[in-house]
């Protein structure tokens, strides 16, 4: 007889780990396969924005996080992008996540992957309610009316166990099993490119780099490489790096001299050992939908890219908090039958365009740039286009905020879009997240919110604050109410009323009570 669970997650990275703990922190019995008994030591998913951060807050685990760390602390996160190889006089240095801190609770970080994965994998082993399977591959998914069931396969062993749930979500990766059982199909841009991973050791290089000060990341941009990056970054403060770099279709592990092309892109030679070379294929993929039936997918089984911006272990996570309290919610009986779809139609939307014009249009922009401009030939063109390119890769840090005007589970504006592009503003706008607020307390609303629907009540009228609470009550909807009457408050998110939801998400906002509370409350909880 197969084991009987509520969810099955198949992948343990972050997203399926992220995932587990949300659900774990709900109350929520769940199996966590995943292929791996221990974290790839790859320095991959360094770059975390501050609304991972945020997530990380909320499932108790921040502290943790930022301990991890490898960087000295305070140490910079951002980095600089040089014309031709690291010695060349055209550089900027682009405002990045910084810009757009005062709009989150916490702040970005940057660590190797695998040292949040050890925080997570401990986290997990508090909670009862996960059962996890290393060392086990998925081999079999398949599902009917009643319930879902995964196959899985000891990786070094012959033993086979099946597994029942309500609920499957796939987070393993790029090559999906979970994707390819339940035939979602991906499309996206093809570079038919092929790019290295060298991660080595140099202190020689550090050395030679110390004309930049405090920078965590180096791109050299060569006109030949049609907008494709080399692409240096720092493990540690003093020996340890990583390099990306795109290479010949044929190349391979021991065909190719890797110390010659780090060498090229820093502009000098300096002494290395490598720890690993691998490769990777320069592409951007989105499936055509997360969700068939009883089986999802989230992370890199749903949307893969190049490791540019840190877009994909982030916008992982943000499935996994997308995708895990509406999980919970219906396995809960308050959530609607509209509540589980609503996971695709926000968050397919998102990384579509997030790849199309944050990845794949920026690598397309920036060969043309090459293409035309080239200090040699016209330097005042050059450096004249040189700081508008500057100016245009500070604005994408700004450009990029999700948000999910368009849901059909928020109650947003009649002409509503969702979109990966937007302002980010301090002001209460529906579907857009929350942003932080110190109460009159001195406390930050985050640390009040907690994890399910929130009301906040800001110089709000008593009865109607009752009222939305009475109308959560006899619907079932877990609501917690924030009452603040203090005008300051107010001002700030210029709005009387803010309904929120479990990932931080404002689903209602006004000044006046609603019209019809039930139907709004109905809404929003997807039935």
């Amino acid at each position: 007889m197969a084991d009987k669970y509520q969810v099955i997650i198949v992948g343990g990275g972050p997203v399926g780990m992220g995932l587990a703990i949300e659900l774990g922190l709900r109350g929520i019995s769940c199996a966590l396969t995943e292929r791996r008994t221990e974290p790839h030591r790859i320095p991959k998913g360094q770059n975390l924005m501050q609304r991972t951060l945020d997530h990380f807050y909320c499932w108790g685990i921040v502290d943790e996080v930022r301990a991890a760390r490898v960087m000295p602390n305070g140490y910079p996160i951002g980095g600089i992008t040089t014309y031709g190889d690291l010695t060349s006089v055209h550089w900027y240095k682009p405002q990045q996540r910084e810009a757009v801190k005062d709009y989150f609770f916490q702040a970005n970080e940057r660590l190797p992957q695998y040292c949040v994965e050890d925080v997570m994998r401990k986290k997990i082993a508090t909670m009862p309610n996960i059962e996890v399977f290393l060392g086990w591959r998925a081999m079999e998914v398949s599902q009917d009316e009643a319930q879902a069931e995964v196959t899985i396969s000891q990786e070094n062993g012959n033993d086979q166990k099946k597994l029942n749930a309500d609920y499957v979500v796939g987070s393993d990766g790029a090559r999906s099993i979970v994707r390819e059982s339940i035939g979602i199909k991906r499309s996206g841009s093809d570079f038919d490119q092929k790019m290295m991973l060298g991660v080595f050791r140099s202190k020689e290089l550090h050395e030679g780099l110390k004309h930049f000060p405090e920078v965590s990341t180096y791109r050299a941009m060569f006109p030949e490489a049609k907008g494709y990056w080399h692409f240096f970054g720092r493990i540690d403060v003093g020996e340890g790096w990583f390099f990306h770099a795109p290479v010949p279709l044929d190349t391979t592990a021991k065909n190719y001299d890797f110390k010659a092309l780090l060498h090229k892109a820093a502009g000098f030679e300096f002494e290395c050992e490598f720890d690993y070379v691998g490769f990777w294929d320069l592409q951007v993929a989105v499936a055509e939908s997360y969700q068939v039936g009883r089986i999802f997918i989230a992370g890199d089984a749903a949307h893969s890219h190049p490791p540019y911006g840190g877009f994909g272990v982030n916008n992982g996570l943000e499935d996994a908090r997308n995708l895990g309290w509406k999980l919970a919610a219906t396995l809960q009986g308050w959530g609607g039958e509209n509540l589980l779809s609503s996971y695709s139609e926000e968050r397919h939307l998102i990384f579509k365009e997030t790849g199309e014009d944050f990845i794949a249009a920026r690598i397309e922009r920036e060969g043309e740039f090459f293409d035309t401009y080239d200090p040699e030939k016209d330097l005042d063109a050059f450096t004249h286009a040189w700081e508008k390119k500057k100016i245009g890769t500070s604005k994408m840090a700004t450009a990029y905020e999700p948000h999910y005007e368009g849901s059909s589970v928020i109650d947003g504006p009649a002409d509503g879009v969702s979109s990966a592009k937007g302002e980010h503003k301090f002001e209460a706008r529906t579907g857009h997240h929350l942003a932080p607020l110190t109460l009159s307390s001195g406390k930050n609303v985050f640390e009040e919110i907690g994890n399910d629907f929130c009301l906040i009540g800001l110089d709000g009228d008593d009865d109607v604050i009752d009222d939305i609470q009475s109308s959560a009550n006899r619907l079932q909807i877990p609501l917690k109410v924030i009452c603040d009457n203090q005008n300051g408050q107010r001002d700030s998110y210029a709005t009387r009323y803010i309904l929120v939801r479990p990932d931080h998400y404002i689903v209602w906002k006004s000044d006046t009570a609603p019209q019809n509370i039930e139907k709004l409350l109905s809404k929003v909880a997807g039935r």
